[in-house]
């Protein structure tokens, strides 16, 4: 890694809490000029919080502890102050508005005005300079809406450029990108390096960390537990999962022997069209089945069809001009409604859980009973302590972080919350489940424990079909592998003679071959 400079950034015994719980407690931290650092650890370990510390988003006073840039104490009163100071953070959540343009995102609340009227040509101007340098070939009148998350991404670093960032933090960048998008962003951030920008990356992505920082932070609690510098190449991803969980690892993924049964759910020739552009076919003609006790994986790059392939079979959740027919132990089922799905004993577990699988607004409790009502209600009305008791069952059993199930689902991490979509539709009691990127934005610890859930489901004779983007996620807990292209199946993979290779061959396979 190229030599980096005096400490840009300083945390200095940084501890918050919240009610119930202490998300730091003590942590300190430095980061160089020029530097990338990467921040690691389980969901849960305090990583965003510490970040929502630095950028002012946990005002000064919120907090105990000192935070020094460029060797001067800092008291951000909010996210503004830290921004003034050339630190700006890109959330995992983005936070562009989708109808407005490239341009009119970029400058939102730092607009090139004069007497309160603003220069378009001005605008437009330095917006494309600004997508020049950062690699995006976009018209800057282009709505946000209208471009993939990798470029949305890319918008959102040429909105820090425009603020004359100095210190970049980058919460899961590459989470919801695939590989392609996610070699050309950290491309960038190693261009930006070069350009004397440091950056603070937090990533579960072991192998981009071990790319591209030059050390890295793991905490683990709300606790530092080590900085590991990059220099020589001799820590491993098993060194940095270590100190994550605080154990080995020696198996990614839990062993299992399979009981695979008769054949339980099927899809027949099922195609679906675009819901706007309905002439495009998204799913074209696909077949397929799941066993009892099996587990079967469908891999694709983005754009394939699978997310299209699952909504669209959970009552009808997405597309238009669908065609096609669904059994369930050999007998023809409609799935037209979400709730008919439900009633034919199929559960899917969105990709999307914060906007589709969880009412982050709501606690514990509520959320996992949604899906099974009546499993908790006395004459058509809920019965809160039945309920409570149920969910306070998930909360030990799925290792639920958080102090009672009375929590809001919103304040949890991303591997808790996903906990709770699992815990809910577990409590429905399917015969089939479709897990869209059951693990996605989350660490390896938790995922481990959600692969057992599933390896436990299967083992109980559940139907289960995982949907991932991870090749070896999916080499590791299927028995079988379905492989789509531009909406079509275009293999089909037992777990013994499946690769990496065969599986990208068989993804990347035109639809006209």
């Amino acid at each position: 890694m190229a030599e980096t400079g005096q400490p840009i950034l300083e945390l200095r015994s940084i501890s918050k809490s919240f009610p119930g719980v202490r998300a730091l407690s003590e942590v300190s931290l430095s980061v160089r000029e020029g530097e990338i650092h990467a921040v690691c650890g389980e969901n849960g370990a305090g990583k965003s919080t510490l970040m929502k510390v630095v950028s002012g988003v946990h005002p000064h006073g919120s907090y105990q502890g000192e935070i020094r840039f460029q060797g001067t104490p800092c008291a951000f009163r909010d996210i503004r102050a830290s921004e003034e100071l050339g630190i700006v953070i890109i959330h995992q959540e983005l936070a562009l508005i989708p109808y407005l343009s490239i341009a009119e995102n970029i400058f939102l609340g730092n607009e090139h005005a004069r007497g309160g009227i603003i220069s378009w040509n001005e605008t437009i101007a330095h917006a494309r300079k600004l997508l020049d340098r950062v690699g995006l070939a976009e018209n800057p009148h282009t709505r946000v809406a209208d471009i993939g998350v990798g470029k949305q991404q890319l918008v959102e670093i040429a909105k820090a450029l425009s603020k004359k960032v100095r210190l970049l933090i980058l919460d899961e960048p590459t989470a919801a990108l695939n590989d392609e998008d996610s070699r050309k962003l950290l491309d960038l951030i190693l261009e930006l390096k070069a350009q004397g920008i440091a950056s603070i990356i937090i990533s579960h992505k072991l192998g981009e960390i071990s790319r591209v920082a030059d050390a890295i932070t793991i905490l683990r609690d709300g606790r530092t537990i080590e900085t590991l510098s990059m220099d020589g190449g001799e820590v491993t991803e098993e060194r940095i999962i270590r100190g994550m969980v605080g154990r080995d690892l020696d198996h990614r993924f839990p062993e299992r022997t399979p009981s695979i049964g008769e054949t339980v759910f099927e899809v027949r020739d099922w195609t679906v069209h675009h819901p706007i552009d309905q002439e495009r076919k998204v799913v074209d003609g696909v077949s397929l089945k799941v066993r009892r006790g099996e587990i079967v994986g469908i891999a694709g790059l983005m754009g394939a069809g699978r997310t299209e392939l699952a909504m669209s079979v959970f009552g009808r959740s997405y597309g238009r001009g669908i065609a096609g027919r669904v059994f369930k132990d050999g007998r023809e089922i409609r799935t037209r409604t979400v709730p008919e799905a439900v009633g034919h004993g199929i559960a899917y577990v969105t990709e999307d859980r914060k906007q589709y699988g969880l009412n982050l607004i709501d606690d514990i409790s509520r959320n996992i009973s949604l899906a099974a009502l009546g499993k908790v209600s006395r004459r058509g009305r809920v019965d809160a302590r039945e309920e409570a008791v149920v969910a306070e069952g998930f909360r030990r059993s799925m290792n639920i972080k958080a102090p009672s199930v009375l929590e809001t689902v919103g304040r949890l991490s991303g591997g808790n919350q996903q906990k709770v979509v699992l815990s809910k539709w577990i409590h429905a009691d399917p015969d089939v489940l479709i897990l869209d990127e059951p693990t996605r934005g989350i660490d390896v610890g938790a995922k481990y424990e959600i692969y057992t859930v599933v390896n436990s489901l299967a083992d109980a004779g559940k139907a289960v079909l995982l949907i991932s983007s991870e090749l070896p996620e999916l080499l590791g807990m299927c028995d079988r592998i379905y492989t789509m292209s531009q909406g079509r199946l275009t293999g089909e993979v037992d777990r013994a003679e499946a690769t990496q290779e065969l599986l990208m061959r068989h993804m990347t396979m035109d639809r006209n071959e």
